[in-house]
């Protein structure tokens, strides 16, 4: 069981923080010879393979890192197109990791928007007055489980779908947000949480919450 990562979102739909506490590593290397046997393309800046399935690499996963080496969305860490990379001969064999894209910064802005959004529309939706929103949502592998205060606020937090303990979870981490943000002289509200007792306090609230699935008195 995981607690996969925390996201807080103010009330105009912000993200002012966002932590990755675990992230299922489902990433693939192998070595290929020429001709490359599978399909890539370029979708949202990112190389993908678009046809072609082997030995744990999927359709829709990205190219990581090319001989060992990072890449930079399109292009190898020299800055070279990596499609035109694999369409030369002599750059074989070649080593390439895939797995699946890593979120940006930006991507993860308009994620909580769009929850922030659809939160909204759950609330509209409820045939009775006084909606609580959207509480939790389930895949078959991970749980949504969303807690908003009286003010707006919203914690949201990606588990593990055999995770139990997390709606104490949730009013635990509002706790540390009362006590390590709201307290903070230097904190403004409705802005990005930047203090390192937060810090502390949430990832200690994780791997309680991971190992013990509840809260105690005076946890």
């Amino acid at each position: 069981m995981a607690i996969f990562s925390v996201y807080v979102v103010n009330k105009a739909g912000g993200l002012i923080y966002q932590y990755d506490n675990y992230v299922p590593r489902t990433e693939v290397e192998k070595t290929f010879s020429f001709p490359l046997d599978l399909v890539l393309k370029i979708y949202d800046e990112k190389l993908v393979v678009s046809f072609g399935q082997r030995d744990g690499i999927r359709v829709g996963h990205a190219v990581l890192s090319i001989n060992g080496v990072d890449v930079n969305g399109k292009y190898t860490a020299e800055g070279k197109d990596i499609l035109e990379y694999l369409k030369d001969p002599a750059n074989y064999p070649v080593s390439i990791k895939f797995g699946r894209p890593r979120l940006t910064s930006n991507e993860k802005l308009m994620l909580a928007s769009m929850f922030h959004s659809l939160f909204a529309i759950g609330s509209q939706l409820s045939p009775e007055v006084g909606s609580s929103g959207i509480e939790m949502l389930e895949t078959d592998v991970f749980k949504l489980h969303c807690f908003q205060t009286l003010t707006g606020i919203k914690f949201i937090v990606l588990a593990d779908p055999r995770q139990s303990g997390i709606d104490a979870l949730l009013r635990k981490i509002y706790e540390i947000y009362s006590d390590f943000a709201l307290k903070n002289p230097f904190y403004s509200l409705e802005m990005p949480i930047r203090c390192e007792l937060f810090d502390q306090n949430l990832k200690s609230a994780l791997e309680i919450a991971e190992k013990a699935g509840t809260f105690g008195p005076g946890s």
